[in-house]
């Protein structure tokens, strides 16, 4: 793979792609936490995936040497192992590309097919968690303008559901300051940065591909 696709994207976006040993190697500095299921990681210039892309790979590498003995549980965690990584990418056919080379990983390693509510509902998940905007003034991309991003933080409950609650992202990123030590803040406001804008009620795989289905 080229690491520049034109010169005038390098000059107009900084744009230059990171190489694939280069990636293991920066992944590797944190591997326990790369096949830890509920560890959640966000690329805020996340390009095609390159790195976002080998996290899942790990991620469903752990699910096989959990959960192989169970269609059931393996599907299940695989869908929760993705719903734990997150994107924000500047430029409309990198997130396209993006989300078509996470979904293309997930959909192998489960051997689906575009009909099946499994792709149907990652898709979604991937629709909801790689945002396109600008991770530096912390805003989307929408066809009214933009908006300020959010993300969806998925939890698995077991049994086949899901949990979801969204927060704003710029707000997330407010915790640093109350975690200095010494800080006048360290002991206030943490309920605020942790309120959710959305909880929503617990969703099935089903219910979550037929959301992908309304977008």
């Amino acid at each position: 793979m080229s690491l520049v696709k034109s010169k005038q994207r390098v000059a107009d976006h900084g744009e230059v792609f990171t190489p694939a040993w280069m990636v293991e190697a920066m992944l590797d500095l944190v591997k326990d936490e790369t096949e830890r299921l509920d560890a959640r990681f966000l690329e805020p210039a996340c390009g095609s995936g390159n790195f976002m892309v080998q996290i899942l790979r790990r991620k469903l590498a752990a699910v096989e040497l959990k959960y192989s003995k169970s269609d059931f549980e393996r599907q299940h965690y695989a869908l929760f192992g993705l719903m734990c990584i997150y994107g924000v990418e500047l430029l409309a056919d990198n997130i396209a590309e993006c989300r078509a080379n996470m979904l293309d990983v997930f959909a192998e390693y489960l051997n689906l097919d575009e009909t099946d509510d499994l792709y149907l509902a990652a898709t979604h998940v991937l629709a909801e968690n790689v945002v396109h905007g600008d991770a530096l003034t912390m805003r989307a991309v929408v066809s009214t303008g933009d908006q300020p991003i959010s993300f969806a933080e998925w939890g698995y409950l077991g049994k086949g559901k899901y949990k979801r609650r969204d927060f704003r992202f710029d707000v997330l990123t407010g915790s640093s300051k109350f975690s200095e030590a010494g800080s006048l803040w360290a002991d206030q406001g943490k309920h605020e940065i942790f309120t959710p804008i959305k909880t929503h009620p617990p969703m099935t795989m089903r219910e979550l591909a037929g959301l992908q289905g309304e977008q």
